[in-house]
Parts: structure tokens; sequence; C-alpha cells
């Protein structure tokens, strides 16, 4: 079988002249970089000579063109390869990517041979582009990266699809409706693992391309995507600095943006929320947020509202969110819609492992299932997990130690430390960094995470520790939360006006720990603190 060849020209006239009329890949499928010291377009193309013409009169910035062929290649494998390369080098690095959303497919489907040219061909082009150095990093670098996982430019489901077809269709629609003192709200439901944000992301990229051309209804359109999540921010804020249509200055945190715009007197058209489950629903004064409801807030500055909703993920009083507040603010909207999105991405793992996580949230200690794609193992000592982990982690890469919120917190510069039931083996606990996120400093596989590090974000082989507050119940045979225990004080601020506030606390810890659990695609080790539960999650 032919090996893939990449030809490189200078990426000017009299280099395409040269090139002889005769040459079998003009009139064949073929795949095509264009580079120069900085920056980077992909694309693919039949007629590879009247299509450089094209580019000739509109790239700027680009010194070269190098021209991927295969004997082998069809329309469907170049459409594939194509969009597979841009979210590869959106993760790479090395350049930022001129190409816009609608060069790649967006939808992923099925073709003959499909698996050969996505695993076999793709890991031998990524060899050459790398022995070329057209790009930096080894493949399994770059899937373990954030901004790749969130790339923009990921191919979607039918699922994901049908989702983005509404919502930019319900963008095009109120946009257009003058709504009043609130604008329109369209809620995306969905529990962790079923990829709203990598939808998001992608709607957000499209959105922003579409409002830099006249002819679209989006033309100059004023719009952004917010997160108060400090970790996924960086992480967004990674992807704009790769993709040219894309800019730092439109994702934000909700309090900087609702202060600005209500300090500037505007409104803005859309405001996507990633995360929404994390939004204020009290004032926080020390975060400088002085009104009662941040997506309230939001409606009143923008046409339309976006936000991506889990109610599961509710992790602070001052942030809780129930069925009524939020279908209130629904109902106060100018208009609005819903969508659930439901298939999971995230863990490689059966029904049987989601249904025995979904009970442990509920306090129910079912047998622990078995899954031959998914690990799910208990652990003697935190030390043996720990060991676990850094082995995954040699061999996958980006799999962490992570805890309940049960151990003192890093301040004044002060460790603390995730500590073994016995106190004999200890880690250092929720270090943060302010440029990248927890996960992908290489050095935090010898610490223990938090929710606040890893919410949101995968990893491959999550160790999970259920510190001091998780507890057995013997005459139950269930599990019971010790909130005493529980030390994310913060977590706990901002009782008034809440109804059993003990039965909601134990919600937020319950919340956290289903999170924490569905971090890891590939497998989940437990190590409990409690003797009589971790016995019991052992089989003794």
């Amino acid at each position: 079988m032919s090996a893939i060849e990449i030809l490189t020209w200078p990426f000017q006239q009299s280099a395409m002249n040269q090139i002889n009329n005769k040459q079998n890949f003009l009139n064949y499928p073929v795949i095509y970089i264009l580079n120069g010291k900085k920056e980077a377009y992909i694309g693919e193309t039949l007629c590879f000579k009247k299509r450089m013409q094209a580019h000739l009169k509109s790239r700027k910035n680009m010194n070269e063109v190098n021209l991927i062929k295969h004997e082998q290649f069809n329309r469907s494998a170049t459409f594939h390869l194509e969009t597979k390369l841009i979210n590869y080098f959106l993760g790479d690095e090395k350049y930022s990517l001129q190409n816009k959303s609608k060069t790649a497919s967006d939808f992923t489907h099925n073709y003959y041979n499909k698996s050969f040219y996505d695993q076999d061909l793709f890991e031998e082009l990524w060899k050459k582009l790398h022995e070329q150095h057209l790009v930096d990093n080894e493949l399994h670098v770059i899937e373990n990266k954030d901004i790749f996982k969130l790339s923009p430019f990921k191919e979607l489901t039918l699922e994901q699809l049908d989702l983005k077809d509404k919502v930019l269709e319900f963008c095009k629609r109120q946009i257009e409706t003058d709504s009043g003192e609130y604008g329109s709200l369209l809620v995306v439901e969905g529990e962790a693992g079923v990829g709203k944000s990598v939808v998001l992301s992608s709607i957000f990229n499209t959105i922003q391309e579409l409002a830099t051309e006249p002819s679209s209804h989006f033309f100059g359109t004023e719009n952004y995507l917010v997160v108060n999540h400090e970790e996924m921010f960086k992480t967004y804020k990674g992807i704009a600095k790769q993709v040219k249509h894309l800019k730092a200055k439109n994702f934000a945190k909700p309090t900087p943006l609702i202060n600005r715009l209500q300090k500037e007197n505007k409104k803005a058209d859309i405001i996507f929320v990633d995360e929404a489950h994390l939004l204020l629903t009290k004032p926080d004064t020390y975060n400088n947020f002085y009104g009662e409801n941040q997506l309230e807030e939001l409606l009143k500055l923008a046409k339309v509202v976006v936000i991506i909703y889990d109610q599961d993920h509710d992790l602070k009083l001052k942030s809780l969110w129930g069925a009524e507040s939020l279908e209130a603010l629904k109902q106060t909207s100018a208009h609005q819609e819903e969508y659930q999105l439901t298939n999971q991405f995230r863990m490689q793992a059966n029904d049987d492992v989601i249904d025995w996580i979904n009970n442990f949230k509920r306090k129910k200690l079912t047998p622990l299932p078995t899954d031959e794609g998914y690990e799910l193992k208990v652990f003697e000592t935190l030390e043996e997990m720990h060991e676990a982990i850094i082995e995954k982690n040699t061999e996958f890469g980006l799999s962490r130690v992570v805890s309940t919120f049960d151990f003192l917190h890093k301040k004044d510069g002060q460790t603390y430390y995730v500590k073994e039931s016995n106190g004999e083996y200890q880690m250092p606990w929720n270090t943060t960094s302010t440029k990248y996120t927890w996960a992908e400093k290489p050095d935090t596989i010898s610490e223990a995470g938090s929710i606040y590090t890893v919410q949101g974000f995968d990893l491959n082989y999550v160790g999970v520790v259920l510190g001091p507050s998780v507890q057995y119940d013997s005459v139950k045979d269930g599990m019971v939360i010790d909130r005493g225990k529980f030390m994310d004080k913060g977590a706990y601020t901002g009782t008034d006006g809440i109804d059993h506030v003990d039965v909601v606390k134990e919600k937020i810890v319950l919340n956290s720990i289903n999170v924490l659990m569905k971090r890891g695609i590939k497998g989940l080790y437990l190590y409990a603190s409690d003797e009589g539960l971790r016995e019991r999650l052992l089989g003794r």
C-alpha cells in the first residue's frame, strides 16, 4: 500500500505556475495546509491548482503550501481528515487558525473503511507532519488538552447538531424582536458528560463568524460567552488565542460583564452561559455582585440569553438553583424554550456503571458492577490508589486524584493536605495556577484536586477520595453525610430564604460527589476515609 505524501511549495504565483498540469493530484481529492510564521489554514479540494489561485488572492501571512495526497483518498475521507486536522492543529497550538467553522464538517458521518482513515492513515500523516516540523506535539499530548476537547471545530452527533441548529434559529428569531425589559431565554439541560460545552463552543464560534458577514442576520451583533468557573474560563481564553475569528474580549466572567454593561447602559445581543448552575442566586459583595440573581441581570442586559444548565451541579448555597427559581425566570423572559441533551459521551462505561454512580448519589449502595471497557475499582489505602493513578498517568496521561471538600483549603501561603484515615499518607490539596488548568500541570500528579479544579473537565482516570463527611450506615446499609465534616464553608454561606437548609446542604455534598465520580473517561478509582464505608465498598 502506498504511503502518505506531502509536497511543499512556496506560497507564490510563480511556484503554482510551475506545477505540471498533468500531475495526477490536480483533479483528485487532496488535503492542503497553508502556513506562515504564526498562522495556518487547512483545506481539502478536488481542484488543487484552481483552489490555490483563489487563496493567493485572499490569504495573507502565508509562506508555503503543503499538499497531502494518498492514492486511496476519496471525498468522504478528505472531508473527515480535514476536520480532524483542524481540531488537532488547534490543540497543537503552534499556529493560530484562519479556518472558519464552515470549513470543517460539523457532522460526524460514517463512510466505507472510516476506521482506516481515522486511525491508521491519520497517525501516519501526523507523524510526517511532526517530522517536517509543521506540528510540535504528538497526538496523545494534544488529546489530553482541554482546548482540544472543547474545540469549536469538533464534529457533532445528530443530537448535538440538532441542538446547534435550534439555538441558531432561536437566536436569529429573537434578536429581531423587541424584547422589552427582559431578553429571551433558551435553556439547554443535560447531566455531566453529555457534551454540552462542546456544542456551545461550536455555536459561539459560528455566531461570531456570522457577526462579521454582511449578508448574515447576525452581522454586527455584540455577543459574549460567559462562565463563572476560573478553570473553564482559562480554557475558553486559550481557544480564543488559537482561532482567528474569536476574540478574548468576548469571553467573560458574569460579574465583570454585568457591572460593565450596567455602567455603560447598553445591551448585548446574545449572551451564552456555560455552567449556568454556577451563576449566583444571591448578592455577593465579596465578588462585587449586588443584584439578586445573575441570570436575571443578564436577561436585562441582552436580547437573547442561552444557558447550559445541570440541576445536579448545584455546589453552593449562594448559587443554588431550584426548579421554582429557574421556572420563574423562564416566565419573566420575553420568550423561552428548552432543550434536553441526553447521550453520555465522556465516560466509556456501560449503563450499570452509570446507574451505580447515580445510586451512590442517592446514598444507595448497590453491588459494584463490572465493565470490560471501563475500570471501576476500590482501594484499601490512599497510597495504593495514588500509585495506581500515577501508573495510568504514565500510560495514558491526564489521570489525577481528586477529593471531596473535607480538608482545610490552602490560604495565606500555607499548604494543606488530603490525608489517609490513619494519617500515614498525605497529598497536597487543591493548589491552583493563574495560567494553566489544574490537571494540565504535570506536577499536579502529586496533588489532590477539588471540585473547583476539575468541574467541567475530562480526566482519563480519576481517583476519588471520599473524605470523612461520607460515611456508612450499617443499620440501613446505606450512606450518610456528616455535614459538619464538610469543609467547604463557602458552599454553606447564604442560608437566608432557603427552606430545609440541612437537606439542601446534604444535596450540595452529594452533587459534588456525583461530579467528581463522572470525570473519568476510562476509569474510576475510589478510596473511602470512613472505615465502614471502605469495607462495604470492598465487599467485606
